[in-house]
Formats: structure tokens, C-alpha cells, sequence
């Protein structure tokens, strides 16, 4: 029989490819969510002599290997010695060879941040004088290529799958019990699971290459994936797989023993127990994201991780129930079609779902943000806007939906459709008992053309043995007309046409949703973003006012004393930066520019070369973010040593660094 294509069916193909074009386009190369912010050399300085090592700063933890952090000469071979180490805070150093010569040298890193996304780059700086340099770092965009695809789709898949699994059986178990008998809610459930645990195994295996070479041919490298076992996301992923191992039970007895369970009492004391292990595993495994990303790092990670995994639950049980009911509408068999009961208890259920995400929302934003400028300065800035519009569409189309859902009332058979059933039994009465006179003539008039007893006594048995196959296959046909005018019914009710028409476009703007969401998590927050830009700037002020020909000298360093609001910039002027007396003044600045008033500010000169100092300088407070000492005396010319001592607590404080010609 020829089939053709619904316009219903046309419309969710164009709604999928619609969908996957906008994921496949708009998810880039993940950006990393450490950025440097400061180093030391900097970048496109020109030093008198060779440092004796290099220096890193970072906006978090980041994690290293022996080639993390490489240093390589004009003609690109490597002058670093030694493993990379922390110096203090997110400040990372290697120490360089001595005797090196003048002419460009090239600073490679590539790192791990602290929320598990790789960052990479290179910079520049001269000894003595700028050269030519044939230093080749390679490809430095970590996270790109065909492996960092990959490794986004298989993120988005489990994203989906999460949210599939756990929002399904949510709705069955709290919204719609009756459900855990029906297959279509079985396949869709137990495909969440499916899909969440292929997508684990497949980050597991493209990590490895994902954090450092991005080669496809490393992807099942067994030396690589025993090195992401003992990182802080392998760790995660494996537990991730290991909380599933328990979800399976979960699901097994869902749609096993509870579907079975006819006695109230035993079927409502198994619902308790099935809701307080459903959501611990639930819980368990929306905390294998949030402790190994945004939430585990930076500032409040005590409290940003317990409100990652709220929010996780409750997009979950929000677009997760949707979803299945989704499916209900759709796909519930006529004799068990979904009812206005479970409809408005999903409702309710959505509406406090939605709630808590605002809420968990409104504090990861500001956590990411830290600024309203962020939300247009900065690319996660710009994507939060775009996530928060696609939220408002989906409220408010929701909001249509609670509309039919008003209206809705239970399958029920009217006056009406009650005489039709009626004349339609008895229409099925005459018609059988016709038939069964039908059968009795035939059968007469046969046994009277037919002579002898034997053959009389074969065809009555032979009668007697097709009437049972013949009653079975009429029983059929009247089960699937009655199934089929049940369900011609249920689908000419034009409230639950509506409701079906409204929820399946709150399911195509919730999987675009979950495509920006997932470009989102890839993308640097909009305080490192800032964060990066501001060292930047000060880097490049910095080397210019140390070129300039009046002899002042600017020195600007980032520092992290490591408790809550504890990084910034701190910016050294000294002028004229000469043998004698000087005029020095300190400005301290956060990560976005503004002023930063902190308890304490020292300063303290070394000469090493002349074994003079530290000579220790306190300044003056002037005004916010600002202190000034007059008559600072340098003795003598060198490459000194400026240190800056900040403390932003009673008890956090951190010494940075650096090296500067005086005089």
C-alpha cells in the first residue's frame, strides 16, 4: 500500500533539519574558559638581557604536562629546562637556559583550565633587539578541528539524552503513572538512557585528543584515555557511567514491577521509593557536570556547584516532561490516550521547574557576567541574550499551552457518541447472528447433497474447526475499527489538537535552545573574556610606556590573592625612573577596569645582581583604587626587581613580580 507523507510528519523532518543546521553552524571551535592575563616577559616587550625564566598568568587553575609551557630561540629550537611549576596562585613558570643570545624568542603554552577546556597561544618577546625567528608552534587552537566538532555534538547528545531520561520518567512517575505501560513511553525513556550512555563512553574516548593534540588518529590512544582517567573530568565522566549502571535499575523497575503493581498501597509505597532513588540519581549525575566545569571554578564554587545541579534538574523535569508528553499526545495508544489530569499535573510541575530556573539562572549570570557591559562586550554575553529570548519564546508559547490545558477535560464518551455505540453494538448483533444463520443454511444444504455419514461427520468437524480461527480474526478487525474510531475521536477534539500543536512547538524551540546552551558552556564567561582584555591593555600600555623617551617606567601585573573578589590588576608608575629620587604610584584595578580599593598595598625594590634590597616603599592611600610615595631613591642602575604586595583580606594576600630596567 502506497503511504504518503503527513504534513505533520513533513513539518517535524524540516523542524529536525532545520535544527541540526542551526547546531552544525553555530557550534564553533569551543573557546577556552582560562585566559591568560598576564605574563612575564610580555608580549612584544624588548628586555636588556635573558630572563631567567618565563612566566604565566592565568584568570583560574589550569592543569599542565611536560610540553605545557615551551620557549623557543630565533632559529625555533627550545631554550626551556625543567618541568613547568606553579610559582604562586594561577601563576605558572618554566626556567630557561642560560647563555641565550639576543633576537626573538616565542612562547608556547597549551593548558587545561580548571573547568576542563583546553586553551592554547603563543607571544612573542625580544632580547636586546628584535629578529627573524622561524619558530613554528603549530596549530594553536585548542579544542577546533574535526576532534573538537565531535567533542561538541557529543555534548549536545548528552545534554539530550540527560534530559530525555531523567524529564521522562519524571512525568511518568509524578504526572502520568499509567505511562510506565506504554511502549512509546518506554522506548523514550530507555532511548535517554541509551543515548547519554553512548555519548559518555564517546567524550571519554575523544578527550585525550581534545586536550591536546586534536588528532583523530589519538582518539583511541590507550596512553592518552589513562592519562584523562586521573584528571578531574575523566574522574567525572567515569562516575557519570558508573550512575548510570544504577538508572538502569531504576528504568527496569519503572516499566517492571510497577507497571505490574495493581494493589494501591504497595504501588503508592514503591512510587515513594522510586521518586527519592530517581533523584538521587538524578542529582549524582547532573553533579558529574557541574563538578568538573563553570561551577567548580572561580568564584562561590561551594554554592555554584548545588545551584549547577538544581539547574540541571530543572530544565531536566521541564523539557524532559515535555518531550514525554510530547510523545503522549502523539503516540499514545487510544486505549490508553494521556488524561487532563496528567496534563495539568505536568503543568504545574513545569511551572515550578521554570521557577527554579530563573532563579539558578539569575545567579549564574551574574556569576559568569559579573558586569552588564558583558552582555554586549563579550560572546557569552551575546549568547546569554540569545539563550534568554529563546527562554521568553518558550514561556510564552507555554503559556498558550496552560491555555488549552484550561481547557482540556478527560476522554470521555458523550451522549451522542454513547447512542452511536449502541447502534453500532446492535448493527455487530444482527450482523453476527446473521451470520451464524448464514453459516447454518450453508451448512445444511451441503450435508444434504453429501451422502454417507463419514463424509457428513467430516465437514461439520472441519466447520467446527474453522469457526474459532474465523471468530479470532473477526475479534481482531473489530478491535482495530474500534481502536481506530477511539482514536478518530480523541483526535477530532479541537482542545487536545490545540494542546498537541502548541507543545510540539515549545519541543522545536526547546531543542534549539539546548543547541545554544551547549555553545554556552563551550564558550569563555564574559568575566575571563574582560578579565583577558584588561591585561592585554595593560600589557600594551606597559610596553609603551617603557619605550617611550621620558623615561618613566609603567609596570602592570595581575595578581589572585585567592579568596572571594580576590584578582586584579595592580599598575607600578615610576618617574623619571632614575638614579635618585623618584615619584611612584600604585593603581589597583579589577579584572573589568574599575577602580579597586583593597586594605593593604606594599612595594619593596630588589637589586639582585648587587645583592641591594628588598628596599620597602609603603604609599599612601590618595583615593579609591590609588596611592602615591614621594622621593622614592633608587641607588644605583639595573634590572631591579619591583615587587607589589596585595592583600584584599584579613588574611589573603599574594607578592607579584617584576623585572625592569631603572636608570
Amino acid at each position: 500500500m502506497k503511504r504518503t507523507i503527513t504534513p505533520r510528519l513533513r513539518t517535524l523532518v524540516l523542524l529536525f533539519l532545520a535544527v541540526t543546521g542551526a547546531l552544525l553552524a553555530g557550534a564553533g571551535p569551543a573557546s577556552a574558559h582560562a585566559a591568560l592575563t598576564g605574563s612575564d616577559p610580555s608580549q612584544g616587550v624588548v628586555v636588556p638581557k635573558a630572563p631567567d625564566q618565563v612566566s604565566l598568568t592565568f584568570s583560574e587553575n589550569v592543569s599542565m604536562n611536560d610540553n605545557s609551557l615551551r620557549v623557543l630561540d630565533p632559529q625555533g629550537k627550545r631554550v626551556d629546562k625543567g618541568k613547568p611549576t606553579n610559582l604562586s596562585g594561577t601563576t605558572y613558570g618554566v626556567q630557561l637556559k642560560s647563555g641565550l643570545g639576543k633576537g626573538t624568542y616565542t612562547v608556547a603554552y597549551q593548558v587545561v583550565s580548571a573547568d576542563s577546556h583546553p586553551v592554547a597561544g603563543a607571544y612573542t618577546f625580544s632580547v636586546g633587539a628584535p629578529s627573524r625567528t622561524v619558530a613554528s608552534v603549530g596549530d594553536q587552537d585548542a579544542g577546533g578541528g574535526v576532534v573538537g566538532w565531535l567533542y561538541g555534538f557529543g555534548r549536545y547528545m548528552s545534554y539530550a539524552g540527560y534530559i530525555v531520561l531523567v524529564g521522562g520518567a519524571a512525568f511518568v512517575l509524578a504526572c502520568w503513572q499509567r505511562g510506565s505501560g506504554v511502549r512509546a513511553m518506554q522506548r523514550l525513556v530507555v532511548g535517554g538512557w541509551l543515548t547519554l550512555t553512548a555519548a559518555t563512553l564517546w567524550l571519554l574516548l575523544l578527550r585525550g585528543s581534545y586536550t591536546t593534540s586534536g588528532s583523530v588518529g589519538d582518539i583511541f590512544d590507550l596512553n592518552l584515555l589513562g592519562q584523562v582517567l586521573q584528571t578531574k573530568p575523566g574522574a567525572a565522566l567515569v562516575s557519570r557511567l558508573l550512575l548510570l549502571a544504577a538508572a538502569a535499575l531504576f528504568i527496569a523497575v519503572l516499566f517492571g514491577a510497577y507497571d505490574k503493581r495493581e494493589e494501591e498501597e504497595e504501588k503508592r509505597d514503591l512510587t515513594f521509593g522510586l521518586a527519592i532513588g530517581g533523584t538521587v540519581v538524578a542529582a549524582g549525575l547532573a553533579a558529574s557536570w557541574a563538578m568538573a566545569e563553570h561551577a567548580s571554578t572561580g568564584l562561590q564554587p561551594g554554592i555554584a556547584m548545588p545551584v549547577d545541579v538544581l539547574h540541571l534538574l530543572a530544565v531536566a523535569t521541564w523539557l524532559g516532561g515535555l518531550t514525554a508528553l510530547l510523545v503522549a499526545l502523539y503516540r499514545a495508544p487510544a486505549d490508553t490516550p494521556v488524561d487532563a489530569t496528567a496534563v495539568h499535573r505536568f503543568s504545574r510541575v513545569a511551572f515550578g521547574s521554570v521557577l527554579a530556573l530563573v532563579a539558578t539562572g539569575i545567579y549564574q549570570s551574574w556569576r559568569q557576567l559579573g558586569s552588564w557591559s558583558a552582555f554586549t562586550d563579550t560572546t557569552y554575553g551575546q549568547l546569554l541574550l540569545v539563550k534568554i529570548a529563546l527562554v521568553a519564546l518558550l514561556v510564552g508559547i507555554a503559556s498558550i499551552s496552560r491555555r488549552w490545558t484550561g481547557r482540556l477535560a478527560d476522554p470521555a464518551v458523550t451522549e451522542e457518541e454513547e447512542q452511536s455505540a449502541e447502534v453500532e453494538e446492535k448493527e455487530k448483533v444482527k450482523a453476527s447472528a446473521a451470520t451464524k444463520e448464514a453459516a447454518v443454511k450453508s451448512g445444511a444444504k451441503v450435508s444434504g447433497k453429501v451422502s454417507g455419514k463419514s463424509g457428513s461427520a467430516g465437514r461439520s468437524s472441519s466447520a467446527d474447526d474453522d469457526s474459532p480461527g474465523r471468530a479470532a480474526q473477526l475479534a481482531r478487525q473489530q478491535a482495530a475499527v474500534d481502536s481506530a474510531r477511539q482514536k478518530r475521536v480523541r483526535d477530532a477534539d479541537p482542545t487536545r489538537f490545540g494542546l498537541r500543536r502548541s507543545v510540539l512547538a515549545e519541543a522545536g524551540v526547546a531543542v534549539v535552545l539546548l543547541a545554544v546552551t551547549t555553545v554556552l558552556t563551550q564558550t569563555e564567561p564574559g568575566r575571563t573574556e574582560q578579565e583577558a582584555k584588561a591585561a592585554t591593555a595593560a600589557s600594551s600600555s606597559s610596553s609603551s610606556a617603557s619605550d617611550s623617551s621620558g623615561g618613566a617606567l609603567t609596570l602592570d601585573m595581575s595578581f589572585d590573592t585567592g579568596g572571594t573578589d580576590g584578582k586584579g590588576v595592580v599598575r607600578v608608575d615610576l618617574d623619571p625612573a632614575t638614579v635618585g629620587s623618584n615619584e611612584m604610584h600604585v593603581y589597583v584595578q579589577r579584572p573589568n577596569g574599575r577602580a579597586f580599593d583593597i586594605p593593604e598595598v606594599k612595594v619593596a625594590f630588589t637589586l639582585a645582581a648587587k645583592n641591594l634590597g628588598p628596599l620597602p616603599v609603603a604609599p599612601d592611600h590618595v583615593t579609591t583604587g590609588h596611592w602615591a610615595a614621594n622621593g622614592v631613591q633608587i641607588p644605583m642602575a639595573g634590572d631591579w626587581k619591583v615587587s607589589v604586595t596585595v592583600r584584599t583580606s584579613d588574611i589573603d594576600q599574594v607578592t607579584v613580580s617584576k623585572n625592569a630596567q631603572i636608570g
